[in-house]
C-alpha cells in the first residue's frame, strides 16, 4: 500500500493550515538503517508515542507510562494511525481543537534492527511479524538500548486493539528509566515540555 494511501487517516485528521505538523506530503528521510523515534505529547492524557519506520510510514503506539529498560515491565501501547516519516523531527505545540492538540517532544531516536524469525528460524519481514501480532527489534537510540518486542494481546475486533511493549533480555546497566515526562528534555532541542510550549505560545 502506498504511502498516500496509509497517511489518509493521518491527513484526515488534522488541518494543516492550522497545525505544524507535517502533512506527509513531502518524502521522508530515507536510509540504510530503518529509524525509531518516541515523543512524549502533553495532550489530554500525557503519554510517549512509540514509533516504528516501517517501509515509507512510522508505525504508531500510544504509551502511557512509556518505554521502560526493565524486563519486568510489561507496558500497554495502543495502535495508533500511521505517521509521515518526517514526524521524526515533529517538536511543537498541536493547536488546541486540534486533533491530539497539545506540546510534543523529541525524548528518543535513533535506528532499530528488526529480529523476528519464524518457528523454523527464518528472518520473518518486519512488516509481516507486525501483522502476525509479534515482532522483535534491538533499538539504538540514545537512551533506549537493547532488544524489545511488541506483541499484540487484543485484536480489537470487539475491544480497542492493544499490545505490549517489553524490554527482552537484561535490562541495560546504563540504560534511561522511564522520565517523569515534565522534567524529561528533548533528544533534538534539549528543551522540556514547559519549554517547548512557553517558545510556541502553548
Amino acid at each position: 500500500m502506498a504511502a498516500q494511501d496509509r497517511l489518509r487517516t493521518y491527513r484526515g485528521r488534522r488541518d494543516f493550515e492550522r497545525t505544524r505538523e507535517p502533512s506527509g506530503r513531502e518524502p521522508g528521510a530515507g536510509g540504510d538503517a530503518p529509524r525509531f523515534v518516541v515523543q512524549i505529547h502533553d495532550a489530554r492524557r500525557m503519554h510517549f508515542d512509540f514509533r516504528l519506520q516501517v517501509d515509507d510510514v512510522l508505525k504508531s503506539w500510544s504509551v502511557p507510562k512509556g518505554p521502560s529498560p526493565d524486563p519486568g515491565d510489561k507496558r500497554l501501547a495502543v495502535p495508533t494511525e500511521d505517521h509521515p516519516l518526517e514526524y521524526e523531527d515533529f517538536e511543537g505545540v498541536v493547536p488546541k481543537g486540534e486533533y491530539g492538540g497539545g506540546t510534543v517532544i523529541v525524548w528518543d531516536r535513533g535506528t532499530y534492527e528488526p529480529l523476528s524469525h519464524d518457528r523454523a528460524g527464518r528472518p520473518v519481514e518486519f512488516a509481516e511479524s507486525l501483522e502476525r501480532g509479534h515482532a522483535t527489534f534491538r533499538l539504538h537510540g540514545t537512551k533506549l538500548h537493547g532488544e524489545y518486542a511488541l506483541t499484540r494481546f487484543r485484536s480489537g475486533a470487539d475491544e480497542e486493539e492493544a499490545w505490549l511493549l517489553i524490554r527482552k533480555g537484561p535490562a541495560h546497566a546504563n540504560g534511561h528509566g522511564t522520565p517523569d515526562p515534565r522534567r524529561a528534555r528533548s533528544v533534538r532541542t534539549g528543551r522540556t515540555l514547559a519549554q517547548v510550549a512557553a517558545a510556541d505560545g502553548g
